[in-house]
């Protein structure tokens, strides 16, 4: 899906929130991965200029995976960002770092001038 304004987010958030509960996730894994799409979208739009997101299923019924990517002008130092409380705009920093505490698996690919990619995976407890 495109994420292009603020109330994509919202979309983006209820979208993942509802695959995870047809995948059988509880109610407080739902609610995770439904807040790590929001920060994730979230920055898409705000830093990197809009972007998509892609949701899927991990094979065997395992868990959930989302990509988010987007166009924007990269993460100069990947590691200080996730480190937690690395703002480049008006916000706290948090987003990223948040998100990978959310999360089972987390990656980041980010290019200086050709955007980033975030990939996040929630399995599913059994």
């Amino acid at each position: 899906m495109k994420l292009g304004e603020e109330g994509d987010i919202i979309i983006a958030r209820i979208r993942a929130g509802d695959i995870a509960k047809n995948l059988g996730f509880n109610y407080m894994d739902k609610t995770r991965i439904a807040t790590a799409v929001s920060e994730i979208a979230r920055n898409a739009i705000q830093h990197g200029g809009g972007g998509e997101m892609v949701v899927n299923k991990l094979d065997a019924s395992r868990g959930i995976e989302i990509q988010v990517s987007d166009r924007g002008p990269g993460i100069p130092d990947i590691n200080r960002a996730l480190a937690g409380g690395y703002a480049t705009g008006a916000g706290l920093g948090l987003g990223l770092s948040g998100s990978k505490k959310l999360m089972d698996e987390f990656e980041i690919i980010s290019e200086a001038g050709k955007g980033t990619k975030v990939i996040m995976r929630k399995l599913l407890k059994r």
